[in-house]
């Protein structure tokens, strides 16, 4: 049987086609990643470090969750800051508490396991700070780690900081929303995910060294922090218990 061969329609059908096809490759592979974002991409890495800066303070509140490696023991932290204080969870060792600060006041909130590795022979105090907001003296040693974990300006003043020289490391997304990351030193001194969608906030934290990873969120969203109630607290004294 004699091949019958494709028509003058047919074949100039075929090419639009093809050409078509070869256009949209075209246009896929030349498509801008910083078109309709905020512009924050085209920047030098300096320049974008600096603006999510300025935009992490420019609002009062975030929502911080990751690990924090600090002094060989590493901490999992789910905190809520804002200009009074903050609140949130601490985990660390298999144990769970919880901090509140308001204003300048800070108390830490756990079960009776949790106090009765104090290291001590006396378990009495387990069952009388067993799920109270416990007033951590201002001259405890605790005050000052602790507190640390509860002041937004403090925590990013220090944990916004790349080591080394400063590089952009491409387009990402963190949670649906575009990002481009900057990294210090090729990586090794930490990366960081800046939103390329509304103002560029911090989203992804890598720290420098190994030592943590935590995303923010919720930046600009008003809470409150209130002082617990006075049957559930307990003013220890001068030092808490060492744990």
């Amino acid at each position: 049987m004699t091949a019958i061969a494709p028509g003058p329609r047919r074949t100039r059908r075929a090419v639009l086609v093809t050409a078509v096809c070869a256009l949209a490759l075209l246009t896929a592979c030349s498509e801008d990643p910083d078109a309709g974002t905020n512009g924050v991409g085209k920047l030098a890495p300096d320049v974008i470090q600096a603006k999510t800066r300025a935009a992490a303070t420019s609002v009062a509140t975030v929502r911080m969750a990751g690990t924090v490696v600090t002094s060989g023991r590493t901490y999992q932290l789910d905190m809520r800051l804002n200009a009074d204080g903050g609140t949130g969870s601490v985990t660390s060792k298999g144990s769970t508490f919880h901090l509140l600060r308001v204003g300048r006041t800070l108390y830490l909130q756990a079960d009776a396991d949790f106090w009765n590795h104090t290291g001590g022979d006396d378990t009495s105090a387990a069952g009388t700070l067993d799920g109270k907001y416990v007033k951590v003296p201002q001259g405890d040693p605790s005050y000052k780690k602790f507190s640390g974990f509860t002041d937004k300006d403090l925590l990013l003043s220090g944990l916004l900081t790349l080591h080394g020289s400063l590089s952009t490391a491409g387009h990402h997304e963190q949670s649906g929303t575009p990002t481009i990351r900057i990294a210090g030193d090729g990586g090794s001194g930490g990366t960081l995910d800046v939103s390329l969608s509304g103002k560029p906030y911090p989203l992804r934290l890598e720290r420098a060294g190994g030592a943590g990873t935590l995303t923010f969120t919720d930046w600009g969203r008003s809470f409150s922090v209130t002082e617990p109630g006075k049957g559930d607290t307990v003013d220890y004294g001068k030092q808490l218990p060492a744990s």
